[in-house]
């Protein structure tokens, strides 16, 4: 066998593995990640701590960034991505002796508050840390068709991270009135078991090697002093903006679900999985339509829709309580199928608009950009939601919904004109839109779904 046949087997075999590793992940992030909110609210977090919680892990991790590029000119991505992956799985530990503090020895909820901040943004960093490595060395895996490839990855990762998280809630709901923390100890020990399977797996995949040639480092103030002039600088901007209008709400819908609506773990995590429901099944087409008629294309449409999302959680006031369940879980049905298009095509843009060899670092700028971005508006909702009194008749919590929504539409409306497209598309107008929209019959959508779980090698 050539060695290009060889090295052509190795990084089908590594499609594969990725999409098995991400699976072993989502199980992490389904057990883990999506019940730090609860956790914290059971530590006695107020919204500023909610606040911070998303914020200030947000801004170190991708901070950390920037020095992920200067190591990888010294060791391979695949190191350091296995042992940032390993050093993640070892926090969800660190996560649970936060919790002894305060269920064991009593320590006040003044305190362990902070310290799960302190524990959560090391493992978010962590996970920060490795992720340029992570992307170029995926780009070097996934050199064509890399919507259809994440399209499929991320709906099975996806389905993977639902399920789990349905498990994790009847745990957590089972205990939830007598033995609360041992409920958080099982998920956060299967956390930790899973992200040390996906370490395991990530050890075993294939790595091109990469030679990076002299001129292909650029400083992050060059970065910004050339985001004017720049296509991409363009399309950084626009998603740190959207980054920062959505984090004005987003980690507290699950703050006035459990404390302002009285919602129960099992009701909670009922609106939160629809979200994620809807998301699997439109992922894939979303994919395909993508590397049909462009990245940009899917994330001009959907940049206003998800201006819409915080809207409707607004007007949830209005909505009378017996109604109020199955209302939000239309809310986020209809924010599943936004967001879905809006963050895979932003992930895939990156890999159109940047070559092989600055690909960590323009996922490090960018990301660092996110990262500000979702410190401000996470800091800012933290503090407007935790005001003690109305503006307007409105409670503060309502505020930050009815904040995010006018920003949202904000950032669509200046910033979306200015991206465009990197790569030859199909036209796309109203005749195709119809046609398209004619073929998303239930059974369509169902046959999606089927295909979607079965991993497949190729792209």
């Amino acid at each position: 066998m050539t060695q290009k046949k060889q090295e052509k087997k190795l990084i089908e075999k590594t499609k594969t593995l990725s999409i098995k590793e991400g699976s072993a992940y989502s199980v992490s992030e389904g057990l883990g990640i999506r019940y730090i909110t609860p956790f914290a609210l059971k530590l006695g977090a107020t919204n500023a701590h909610i606040g911070l919680l998303t914020s200030l892990p947000s801004l170190l991790g991708n901070f950390s960034q920037l020095f992920t590029t200067k190591l990888m000119e010294k060791t391979s991505r695949k190191k350091i991505v296995v042992s940032c992956a390993m050093m993640q799985a070892i926090m969800w530990l660190l996560v649970i002796m936060v919790g002894v503090l305060y269920f064991v020895f009593g320590i006040n909820s003044t305190i362990t508050p902070a310290f799960l901040i302190v524990v959560y943004t090391l493992l978010v960093l962590f996970g920060a840390f490795l992720t340029p490595a992570w992307n170029s060395w995926m780009k070097d895996i996934v050199s064509t068709g890399s919507g259809k490839y994440f399209g499929n990855r991320n709906r099975i990762v996806g389905f993977v991270a639902l399920v789990s998280m349905l498990a994790g809630i009847f745990i957590l709901d089972y205990l939830a009135k007598t033995k609360v923390f041992l409920g958080f100890v099982i998920l956060f020990t299967l956390a930790f078991i899973a992200r040390a399977i996906s370490a395991f797996l990530l050890s075993k995949k294939y790595e091109p090697k990469i030679t990076y040639e002299k001129g292909y480092y650029f400083s992050f103030w060059q970065f910004i002093r050339y985001i004017p002039k720049s296509n991409f600088g363009k399309f950084t901007v626009l998603v740190a903006l959207m980054q920062l209008a959505t984090a004005i709400a987003s980690p507290f819908f699950a703050v006035y679900m459990l404390k302002d609506l009285g919602f129960s773990y099992l009701q909670w995590i009922i609106v939160t999985i629809a979200s994620s429901l809807a998301s699997l099944l439109l992922m894939p087409l979303w994919g395909k339509f993508a590397d049909r008629y462009g990245n940009i294309k899917v994330i001009n449409m959907t940049s206003f829709l998800v201006a819409v999302v915080p809207l409707l959680w607004f007007v949830s006031i209005f909505v009378s309580k017996s109604f109020l369940l199955s209302y939000l879980v239309f809310v986020e049905i209809f924010s599943g199928m936004v967001w879905a298009g809006f963050n895979l095509s932003s992930s895939n843009f990156i890999y159109d608009a940047v070559t092989r060899q600055r690909m960590a670092l323009c996922v490090a700028y960018s990301n660092l950009l996110n990262g500000a971005g979702v410190f401000v508006g996470a800091t800012l909702g933290g503090f407007v939601s935790s005001m003690s009194f109305e503006l307007a008749g409105i409670p503060p919590i309502l505020l930050i919904f009815l904040m995010s929504s006018i920003a949202r539409l904000t950032v669509a409306i200046t910033m979306t004109p200015k991206v465009k497209e990197v790569r030859d598309i199909e036209k796309f107008g109203i005749k195709e839109a119809r046609e398209r929209l004619s073929t998303l019959t239930p059974n369509a959508l169902w046959s999606h779904f089927e295909i979607s779980l079965k991993p497949k090698s190729g792209g």
